[in-house]
C-alpha cells in the first residue's frame, strides 16, 4: 500500500495533509493505496500553477496545441491495456467496461484534434462601407474539473481536459478520492510522454471543503461538475454567482418503455446490459422499465432468467459479467435501498444481495435484483439508486408510460423499445429525456454530439463535448475593422460610425 502525491506545475508533491483517504480494491476489498486530502494551500497551489500556464499556453498556436493533442490520443492507445486492467481493479467494472471507459477518454480526444476547424469563427467582409467584422473563440482561463468515481478516465480526461486544453485553457482537476488511481496515472503519462507545457493540467485530491475554493476563487473562469443533483444545485448556485460558468451533469433515474410489438428477445438483452453494465452506476444506466401489460409477465421471466445467469465475479477475471460496486459504504447504500424497496411493498423478483464470490469474499458484491410492479409514490422508482438494481412499472398503453417516465425530475435519457414508427417518432418528440434512445438502452452518443442530460439532471447553459464543449470552454470576440482612405478621413462619422447604413 503506498501514499500517493499531488501533481501541481508538472511535479508530484507530498501532501502535507494530515488527512489520508484509502483507495481499495473493490474485488478483494483490500486498500491498494491512500490519496492525500489535500489542504487549502495546496488546491491554491494548484490553481496558482495553472494560472501562471495560462498566457503562455493560450499564445501557443493553435496547431502546436493540436499536434500535441495527436500525439496525446496515440500515447492514450499505447496505454489502454495498462488503464484498463488499474480502472478495473480499483473501481470494480469488468475488463470490457472498463476498456469503454478509457476509450471514451480516447474518442473526445480524437475531437479535440480537429480543433482547427470546430473552434473557427466567422466574418464577413464590407458588412456596411468600408466596415468588417468578424468573430472569434477566445479561452476563458483556468477551469476546474470536479471528478466522481465512476468514470475515472472518460469523465476527467475526456469530457473535460481534451476541448478545454485545445482551445488554450490550463485546467485543476480534483479527481475521484474513491478511484484516484486511473486519473493519476494517465497525469503521469501526460508529462512524462506527453511533452505538455508545466502546469497546463494539474491534480488535487481533497474534500468537499477545500474544493469549494473552485467556486469562489476569480481566477477561475469554469467549472465543470459530475455528481449528485444536490452538490451540482450548490456547486451551479455558488460558482454562477461568483461570475463562473457551470457544467454540472447530476443524477438520473432514466425509464425505458417498452411496447408489446418489441422484438422481446432483443429488447430484454439490451436492458440487461443496460441495467447491469457497470454495476448501474452510471448516470445513463437504465433501471426503470415501464412494460406494457400484455407482455409484461413474458418480460420479466425472461429479464430474471438471463439476470441469473449472469457471471458475478471478480472485476479483472476475463469472464465476470457483473463486477462489484466501489466501496462497502456503496455496497450498504444499494442494500439498503432494496430493504426500502420491499419494505414500500415493491415485489422482489430476484434479490442480489447475498451474493458470494468464492476466493473474493470481502468483495463488494451486489448480484443483479429485480422488483416488479413498482407502484408511483415508491422512492426506490423515483430516486437514483446507482445499482445493479432493476424497476419493473406495468402500463397499460404508450401514453400511460410516457406520462410515467416524464413525471421523473430527472432527464438524462430515455429509451423506447418498439418496431412500431409511429410510436416511436412520438416518443423522440415528447420525452424529457435530453438523451433518446429508439431501441437502444444506453443512447450515449458520441463525443461529435453533446452529453445533452435535461431537467434536475443538468444544470448549466453548455453541455460537455461535442460544438456545446467548444464553446463552454470558449468565449466570443467580435472584431469590427475600418481602414481610412481619403474619402473616409474627411467624412464626419454619426454616433455609429458607420456600422449603421441607411438608403
Amino acid at each position: 500500500m503506498i501514499r500517493k502525491q499531488y501533481c501541481v506545475n508538472g511535479q508530484w508533491k507530498d501532501s502535507k495533509t494530515d488527512k489520508w483517504m484509502p483507495v481499495t480494491d473493490s474485488s478483494t476489498g483490500e486498500v491498494i493505496a491512500e490519496v492525500p486530502c489535500c489542504t487549502a494551500d495546496e488546491v491554491e497551489e494548484a490553481i496558482a500553477a495553472a494560472y501562471a500556464a495560462f498566457p503562455e499556453w493560450s499564445q501557443t498556436s493553435l496547431s502546436k496545441r493540436t499536434q500535441l493533442l495527436f500525439k496525446w490520443r496515440n500515447i492514450l492507445v499505447d496505454h489502454l491495456d495498462e488503464l484498463t486492467e488499474l480502472c478495473a481493479k480499483e473501481l470494480g467494472k469488468n475488463l470490457a467496461e472498463a476498456r469503454g471507459d478509457v476509450l471514451k477518454a480516447i474518442e473526445p480526444t480524437e475531437l479535440a484534434c480537429s480543433a482547427p476547424l470546430i473552434t473557427q469563427g466567422y466574418g464577413s467582409l464590407q458588412v456596411t462601407t468600408g466596415f468588417d467584422t468578424s468573430s472569434y473563440r477566445m479561452p476563458l482561463g483556468v477551469v476546474a474539473g470536479i471528478v466522481p468515481f465512476n468514470f475515472p478516465a472518460m469523465i476527467p480526461w475526456g469530457w473535460m481536459v481534451p476541448l478545454a486544453i485545445v482551445t488554450g485553457n490550463t485546467v485543476v482537476l480534483k479527481a475521484a478520492s474513491y478511484t484516484p488511481l486511473t486519473a493519476m496515472r494517465i497525469m503521469e503519462l501526460f508529462y512524462e510522454e506527453g511533452g505538455f507545457p508545466a502546469g497546463v493540467v494539474n491534480l488535487v485530491t481533497c474534500s468537499r471543503n477545500e474544493s469549494e475554493l473552485f467556486l469562489t476563487d476569480p481566477r477561475i473562469k469554469a467549472i465543470t461538475f459530475v455528481g449528485s443533483t444536490s452538490v451540482g444545485k450548490h456547486i451551479y448556485s455558488t460558482a454562477a454567482a461568483h461570475g463562473k460558468r457551470v457544467q454540472a451533469l447530476c443524477e438520473a433515474k432514466n425509464h425505458a418503455l417498452v411496447l408489446e410489438d418489441c422484438d422481446l428477445e432483443s429488447t430484454v438483452n439490451a436492458i440487461i446490459n443496460s441495467t447491469y453494465g457497470c454495476a448501474g452506476m452510471r448516470c445513463m444506466a437504465l433501471p426503470v422499465i415501464c412494460v406494457q401489460e400484455t407482455i409484461a409477465d413474458k418480460f420479466v421471466a425472461l429479464l430474471k432468467q438471463k439476470a441469473e445467469a449472469l457471471k458475478v465475479g471478480c472485476a479483472y477475471d476475463p469472464e465476470t459479467k457483473l463486477g462489484p460496486v466501489v466501496t462497502a459504504e456503496h455496497k450498504k447504500f444499494v442494500c439498503d435501498w432494496i430493504q426500502k424497496g420491499i419494505d414500500e411493498g415493491a415485489e422482489l423478483v430476484l434479490d442480489g444481495r447475498n451474493v458470494k464470490v468464492p476466493g473474493y469474499e470481502n468483495g463488494f458484491f451486489v448480484g443483479p435484483t429485480i422488483f416488479d410492479r413498482v407502484k408511483p409514490g415508491m422512492t426506490i422508482g423515483d430516486r437514483e439508486v446507482f445499482g445493479p438494481v432493476t424497476l419493473i412499472k406495468r402500463v397499460k398503453d404508450f401514453d400511460e408510460g410516457l406520462a410515467i417516465m416524464n413525471a421523473n425530475p430527472f432527464a438524462n435519457g430515455s429509451a423506447i423499445f418498439t418496431q412500431n414508427g409511429y410510436y416511436a417518432r412520438k416518443f423522440e418528440m415528447l420525452t424529457d429525456g435530453g438523451m433518446v434512445g429508439i431501441n437502444v438502452g444506453i443512447p450515449v452518443p458520441s463525443a461529435y454530439f453533446p452529453f445533452s442530460g435535461n431537467k434536475e439532471s443538468f444544470f448549466g447553459d453548455q453541455h460537455v463535448l461535442g460544438i456545446d464543449g467548444v464553446r463552454f470552454y470558449t468565449r466570443a470576440k467580435t472584431v469590427t475593422k475600418h481602414w481610412y482612405d481619403e474619402a473616409s478621413r474627411v467624412k464626419v462619422m454619426d454616433t455609429w460610425e458607420g456600422t449603421v447604413e441607411r438608403n
